[in-house]
Order: C-alpha cells, then structure tokens, then sequence
C-alpha cells in the first residue's frame, strides 16, 4: 500500500493533495476517499485508482 505526506486539505471544499513517498507526482484527494480525518502534514497510506481527471487517493488512512 501506498505511502506519502497530505501538502494540502480543504476540509470546506473536500479535497487536497498527498505527495507519495516513492517520488511519483502528486496524487488528488477527494473528502469521499478518506477512511480517516486528514491534515497538512500527516503521514497516511492510500489506494490509488484511476479519476475522470487523473489518479485519486482512495482508503486514505493516517499512519
């Protein structure tokens, strides 16, 4: 599974962005993916399936 660090979440607006830790680029987030409440900073670990604009972050987890 996944691992990285959320750089941004707009809890308002319900999505963000995690930079994973193998260096890919950075993969969206949407409030609906979410297992567990996220913020800047945190550690998680992600699924990651294909959106209608790119790769999402899915099972998204706090470390």
């Amino acid at each position: 599974m996944p691992q990285g660090t959320v750089k941004f979440f707009n809890e308002s607006k319900g999505f963000g962005f995690i930079v994973p830790d193998n260096g890919d680029p950075e993969i969206f987030v949407h409030v609906t993916g979410l297992i567990d409440k996220i913020r800047e900073k945190d550690e998680v670990t992600y699924e990651v399936e294909n959106g209608k604009k790119g790769l999402n972050a899915t099972q998204v987890r706090v470390v």
